[in-house]
């Protein structure tokens, strides 16, 4: 069952935010060596890097200008082995398109005349002391989180038991309360309302509350409820991976429901299928309880114990038997503590 929101992706970020999230976010030390260059002006628009050196050889004529240039060790050795006219020649070869940034890793720095012709084609030269396949590897998953789809899904995120419960249905059948009876009971609020599913790897999917919200919740009758500030910094979380689907609807008596878990619905976000629970709602369901279960049964199920399956063995074995149709006792003789 595919959700019908449209999902969307970031066009581009500017040098100046990468590098202010880098600095903070990531924990990388960066810093810029043109004065004369507006960072906000320069794009970068993809997530795969470019080490340069066949283009400072002479050869552009495959060159992916476009993505965010490292200069490592080797490139700089090079550079600096060369001559200053040939240098030159091959550093207003490679100005001459619109590169995002270059960065100096493993506290390299740039050779005599470098800045100078950076600045006069406006292109930021930065330098971090990060060994370069680190910072790389830093670079490139901080760059996969920024270009990652994403959607708004519709919804209530907790974690339960450290599992990432979804909890989704039709609006007004209950899924804030049940998040904050979870909050009540310890468990922590991602988000309510709306959900933002990041898809960070083919089949891991992030989600995350928005920046107006965050941890407010709305419930009908009693109006915003402040998580956070109601039941403190334990109540919540900003980030948490998408585990299971809990699909809360009312009662139909015409709909199928599984009772022994042997079929397992699965409902698909950002073309990643998550396993799905539907719970119909009634009169007098705890349906806090049950997503407690849901959470420790997937756990059960993560590491190596299906009660479904296990049952379904033990029926196997019982029939395989050929026993008489009355049920036996759970038990061949009572003892005399009768509890």
């Amino acid at each position: 069952m595919p959700h019908k929101a449209q999902p969307f992706r970031k066009e581009y970020i500017s040098v100046e935010t990468m590098v202010a999230h880098l600095r903070t976010h990531v924990g990388v030390g960066v810093e810029v060596l043109t004065r004369e260059v507006d960072l906000a002006k320069r794009r970068v628009t993809e997530t795969y890097l470019h080490r340069p050196g066949v283009a400072l050889a002479g050869y552009v004529d495959l060159y992916t200008y476009q993505r965010v240039h490292v200069i490592g060790n080797t490139e700089t050795a090079f550079l600096n082995s060369m001559k200053l006219d040939a240098r030159r020649d091959a550093l207003q070869r490679i100005f001459a398109f619109e590169i995002p940034c270059i960065i100096f890793t493993a506290g390299n720095r740039p050779p005599e005349g470098f800045l100078d012709l950076a600045e006069e084609a406006g292109v930021p030269v930065l330098s971090t002391p990060e060994p370069t396949t680190e910072f790389i590897d830093l670079l490139r998953d901080y760059l996969k989180d920024q270009f990652a789809h994403q959607i708004a899904v519709h919804g209530a995120l907790v974690d339960v038991y450290g599992v990432g419960l979804l909890l989704m249905g039709k609006a007004g059948i209950g899924k804030s309360e049940v998040a904050l009876d979870l909050v009540e009971r310890g468990h922590r609020l991602v988000a309510d309302d709306v959900v933002i599913a990041t898809r960070k790897e083919p089949n891991l999917l992030m989600g995350s509350g928005t920046d107006l919200v965050q941890h407010f919740m709305e419930v009908r009758g009693l109006g915003l409820v402040d998580v956070r500030a109601m039941f403190g910094i334990r109540a919540i979380r900003f980030q948490k991976r998408i585990e299971m689907v809990v699909n809360m609807h009312l009662w139909d008596s015409s709909q199928e429901y599984t009772r022994l878990g042997m079929i397992e619905d699965m409902h698909t976000i950002l073309d990643v299928s998550l396993p799905m629970v539907k719970i119909p709602i009634t009169p007098g369901k705890n349906i806090t309880v049950i997503c407690e279960v849901i959470a420790m049964n997937y756990l059960l199920r993560h590491y190596g114990y299906d009660p479904a399956e296990v049952f379904a063995n033990r029926l196997e074995e019982r029939i395989k038997q050929r026993k008489g149709p009355l049920p036996r006792r759970a038990v061949e003789y009572f003892e005399h503590d009768y509890e």
